[in-house]
């Protein structure tokens, strides 16, 4: 049984959209998007035959992880080139809060483990790269006087210098999980919840026979169970 899916972000989907358009009017003329102008960031989008591909959900940037047979794959939404011919990882957010927004909460960690997880994919299709990534981070007003069939945003660049020296680790971790014994169940997992919940309900539902006949085979599931 697969995971619950999460839930949709249609507007930030609709946000990154046309973020793209904008940078690839410029990645086309080769110039500068007004945000890197303002932010003294001396760069162009990057242009590469592969981009349309490493921007897509479930293709993105691939790299295989000859230490453990993995394909790690991740789908960025923006690159540009400095003016030292490095890659910047780019990524953009969308949200509506009171206040600047910023990179500051525990939540957020993701976040900047997202850039350096894209960050090592970059490198490892051999391209050199930038350590410091920016966030698009579009902010949606909710001061306006009336809604006028359209939503407004403030836009700012946040610079973070990414570390991916964790992830060549984290793999071979991974592939030490899935060789030997899967994790228990852990009560803060909100998967291992439902599968509990799951199994706990299929067992009452069974029929009769199937209930009363044997104890079912996993009544703890692990944090890698398959179903």
């Amino acid at each position: 049984m697969d995971k619950p899916p999460g839930f949709p972000f249609s507007l930030n989907s609709a946000v990154d959209a046309l973020l793209k358009k904008e940078f690839d009017f410029h990645r086309a003329n080769g110039s500068k998007h007004p945000l890197m102008e303002t932010y003294g960031i001396d760069a162009v989008p990057f242009d590469h035959p592969s981009l349309d591909v490493w921007r897509e959900n479930f293709k993105g940037v691939e790299v295989r992880h000859e230490a453990t047979g993995f394909i790690v794959t991740g789908a960025v939404d923006d690159l540009w080139l400095d003016a030292e011919g490095r890659v910047i990882v780019v990524d953009y957010k969308a949200t509506s809060k009171d206040g600047e927004v910023n990179l500051d909460a525990e939540w957020q960690d993701g976040y900047k483990r997202q850039m350096e997880v894209y960050q090592w994919l970059i490198q490892g299709n051999g391209f050199e790269v930038s350590p410091v990534g920016y966030f698009v981070y579009c902010n949606g007003k909710k001061d306006r006087k009336a809604f006028d069939a359209k939503l407004e945003f403030d836009v700012k660049v946040i610079a973070y210098e990414g570390d991916y020296s964790w992830v060549e680790g984290t793999l071979l971790d991974m592939k030490r999980c899935l060789d030997g014994d899967l994790p228990d169940y852990d009560s803060t997992c909100d998967y291992c919840i439902y599968r509990k919940a799951a199994i706990e309900l299929e067992v009452l539902t069974a029929p009769q026979k199937s209930r009363t006949s044997k104890k079912p085979a996993v009544s703890k599931p692990s944090a890698g169970t398959l179903f």
